[in-house]
């Protein structure tokens, strides 16, 4: 298995840039991939990504790039743009890549339209690469700054996995490695739709009784999408699962409970690169089609198509029937 010396970064959003600088600071030569000339060159000269991480010195090993070639021709590359570009990136990434070579998604979401997880959305589109996917509780604000962070990163191959966990992990980055993709991936996904949830609460200031109610039956439904798309109870209740919940329904420094925030309140227009807005109408999809209760989900989903009000979604999952705890 080879040492992943050079790992490439496409996609110098916040969450590219702190990918980054966690490589770099493991030790790995690291491009950082921006399709904008300008702004690399700006990243380049002033050694900070002033657009999305102001205040954060990128580290000497990163070196940020325009060109898309040399970002792939990297030893493992982290595909960090939003789950409904994914596809599309991963195409301009086909041909330039040696065959054989892991590219690891930091997307959480599901692809509309052919509600494809992001690992099959890879292998559809650039076949001669490797799946993997990296996900977990993790701020770019606080990974950038070399913070404590735990993450989990999958792959079909143990050995693989275990192996890009070496190559990332230092000091303030701890790695967990699984072969659940599939369980990762839903995690990452289903927290964004339930911290849009968590935000309403807090923005229609229902009180942290009623949050906390809102993250344990989350946590419920998730566990049951989960079970029914092939992820593992284990996965579920550990860093891509439950941790990354918790953490993406903590508070506003969450773009979808922030998201969520603005809906409830009516106060702000909310942020419409919130990823769980666009993954909540899919997810609602998959779950009817193997009969899932997710009522959470549900309503939000209801309320983002403008079919409830927030006041309605909230009357209709208090009116539900009794039943039992599960």
């Amino acid at each position: 298995m080879p040492a992943f010396d050079t790992i490439g970064i496409v996609g110098a959003g916040a969450w590219g840039t702190a990918l980054a600088n966690a490589a770099a600071r493991a030790g790995r030569q690291v491009c950082l991939y921006t399709r904008d000339a300008q702004a690399a060159a700006a990243m380049a000269a002033q050694r900070e990504n002033r657009h999305a991480l102001p205040g954060i010195a990128l580290d000497p090993r990163v070196t940020p790039t325009a060109d898309l070639a040399q970002a792939a021709a990297c030893d493992a590359l982290l595909l960090v743009v939003p789950a409904q570009a994914c596809r599309a990136v991963a195409q301009d990434l086909a041909p330039l890549i040696a065959p054989g070579t892991p590219v690891v998604s930091c997307a959480k979401g599901i692809e509309r339209g052919s509600r494809a997880f992001i690992t099959e959305v890879i292998a559809e589109a650039a076949p001669t690469a490797v799946p993997a996917v990296l996900s977990g509780p993790s701020f770019a604000s606080d990974v950038a700054a070399g913070l404590p962070t735990a993450v989990t990163l999958a792959s079909s191959e143990a050995a693989l996995a275990s192996a890009l966990c070496d190559a990332l992990g230092s000091s303030t980055l701890r790695l967990y490695f699984s072969t659940d993709v599939r369980g990762v991936e839903i995690g990452g996904a289903t927290k964004n739709v339930l911290a849009i949830a968590a935000g309403i609460v807090a923005g229609r200031k229902l009180g942290a009784s009623a949050g906390a109610a809102l993250v344990a039956r989350g946590f419920a439904e998730l566990t049951r999408f989960a079970k029914a798309y092939g992820g593992r109870a284990e996965t579920m209740t550990g860093l891509s699962g439950l941790g990354d919940l918790i953490l993406t329904t903590s508070g506003p420094q969450s773009r979808n409970f922030a998201f969520g925030a603005a809906l409830g309140s009516g106060a702000a227009t909310p942020d419409k690169l919130a990823e769980g807005a666009f993954t909540a109408g899919v997810l609602v999809e998959m779950a009817r089609a193997r009969d899932v209760d997710m009522p959470v989900s549900a309503a939000v989903d209801a309320v983002l198509q403008h079919r409830l009000t927030v006041e309605g979604a909230i009357e209709a999952l208090m009116a539900r029937p009794q039943k039992a705890e599960r």
